[in-house]
């Protein structure tokens, strides 16, 4: 069981640039293997239906990433740089199905600018939007 207090937005956004970079990365080569064959861009106005197929490929690549991450150990690269942890309601770790709910819910709470993830600052116990909706945790736990 882990325990720890509510995350803080600063934290959150932090362990987000973290991932982002690493992300970036893994977004580039998925890119590179998918134009390999014909060399040109993937474009909507070039590739039709291939085009919704390449997103959802990226989509897909994205999610993968956060939720084997919360699920194998709670912690994405940038979480563990700034000792943040998924949890669930309980301070268990996240089942499958707990982490792709938070994914989901997280993807519309960052959406609007951030606004669902700044409703920690108005929550009685500090969680943001997708805490709250997937009843998981973000935690940050204290070097010891």
């Amino acid at each position: 069981m882990i325990s720890g207090t509510s995350a803080g937005f600063g934290r959150r956004i932090a362990a987000l640039i973290y991932d982002g970079f690493l992300l970036a990365a893994l977004l580039m080569l998925y890119t590179a293997v998918v134009i390999g064959p014909h060399g040109r861009a993937v474009t909507e106005k070039d590739s039709g239906s291939g085009w919704y197929v390449y997103r959802a490929g990226e989509l897909l690549i994205i999610a993968a990433y956060f939720v084997l991450n919360w699920t194998r150990s709670g912690q994405t690269l940038g979480m563990r740089a700034w000792h943040l942890h998924a949890v669930s309601a309980a301070g268990r770790p996240l089942t499958l199905r707990a982490a792709l709910a938070r994914f989901l819910w997280a993807l519309l709470a960052w959406a609007p600018a951030g606004l669902g993830v700044l409703w920690l600052y108005v929550d009685s116990e500090r969680l943001a939007l997708h805490d709250r909706l997937s009843k998981t945790r973000l935690v940050h736990v204290s070097q010891a």
